[in-house]
């Protein structure tokens, strides 16, 4: 299974969002393993366990990925 319809619903939600994902985003379990972008030092990535954006919880990344 790929994570296009996650890929495609976190466009759809906030194009802008940056994310480090390992394996195949399917439960809530998944998504609260994923490392967020939250900025740029020395020209590395900052990560971040929270996601940093309101428009992208489980449930509206969620409910995205099922209209798709």
């Amino acid at each position: 299974m790929s994570n296009n319809k996650f890929w495609t619903a976190i466009n759809n939600l906030k194009s802008s969002a940056e994310c480090v994902v390992e394996g195949t985003i399917t439960t809530e379990e998944d998504y609260n393993k994923i490392k967020w972008v939250t900025g740029v030092e020395n020209n590395e990535a900052v990560l971040s366990d929270t996601c940093p954006h309101t428009e992208l919880t489980w449930s509206k990344v969620k409910a995205e990925m099922d209209k798709l």
